[in-house]
Parts: C-alpha cells; sequence; structure tokens
C-alpha cells in the first residue's frame, strides 16, 4: 500500500502543474494588444517613420530639380510640410507643367508630417515661413524670391 501512494501523488502531482501552467497561459494573452495600432508608441518605430517622410520629402525635391528653369514665369510654388504650431516647413518651387501630379504629391506629404507631429507630440520652432516673393532661374534651377 506505501508503493501506490508515490504513484498517485505524481499523478496528481502531474495534473496539478498541467493545470497551473495552462491558466498561467491565459493570463498572458490577456495582457497582449489584440492590434498592433496598440502597441505602445516607441523611439525606433517614430525613427523609422520620420525615415519615411524624409524619404518621401527627398523623392518629391528630386522630382523637381530633375527638370531645368529657364523660364521663371513657367514655374509657381507651394507650401510644403507642417510644422508642429502650424503652418508651412517651407515652400518648393515646381514646373507648373507637373502641377497636377506634384500637387498631390506635396499634399501627401504634408498630411502625413501633421499626423506625425500630432502622434509623437512634436515640438517646433513656431517661427513663421513667409511665402516667397516669386521665382527665379539661376544656372537652370529654380530659386525662391523671399521677400
Amino acid at each position: 500500500m506505501l508503493k501506490t501512494i508515490p504513484h498517485v501523488s505524481a499523478a496528481l502531482l502531474g495534473f496539478t502543474l498541467l493545470f497551473v501552467s495552462c491558466g498561467s497561459t491565459k493570463d498572458v494573452d490577456a495582457n497582449l494588444p489584440k492590434d498592433i495600432s496598440e502597441r505602445p508608441v516607441d523611439e525606433s518605430s517614430q525613427k523609422y517613420e520620420q525615415a519615411q517622410l524624409d524619404q518621401l520629402r527627398a523623392s518629391i525635391e528630386s522630382e523637381v530639380t530633375k527638370e531645368k528653369c529657364t523660364n521663371a514665369g513657367e514655374w509657381t510654388f507651394a507650401p510644403m510640410g507642417a510644422k508642429a504650431c502650424g503652418g508651412p516647413q517651407l515652400y518648393i518651387a515646381y514646373p507648373k507643367k507637373m502641377e497636377a501630379a506634384i500637387q498631390e504629391r506635396i499634399n501627401d506629404y504634408t498630411e502625413k508630417v501633421k499626423a506625425f507631429n500630432q502622434k509623437y507630440g512634436v515640438i517646433s520652432d513656431c517661427m513663421m515661413v513667409n511665402e516667397p516673393a516669386g521665382i527665379k532661374c539661376i544656372n537652370g534651377k529654380a530659386e525662391l524670391i523671399n521677400p
């Protein structure tokens, strides 16, 4: 009779461990976010999103600088980006012939910057960027004329 008790105790201990370990797994899952949007914001995601914005801005600027400026009358400009406290980050010159396509990309970039600023609580210098007085062509490049 003494020999059967350790076997019963071992079996009971095994079932107890199995029951306890299954219960603890459920508790861990309950604490995990159900959706990636609920993931806490961290520095690496902010850096990643900033890099994406920088890449988008560079591609817009690159597309515009491919065009040669020979007649300033064929060029115009638009505000681009958004400072955290309001107003554009800069103005960009582009050829009027590209207006439909480039304006859409500029607007997309500006909206993404606004969302980024709000999401991460970005603080900016709040200095107003003055609208250019016009455009001039210098060595084939469009230059904004500051007032």
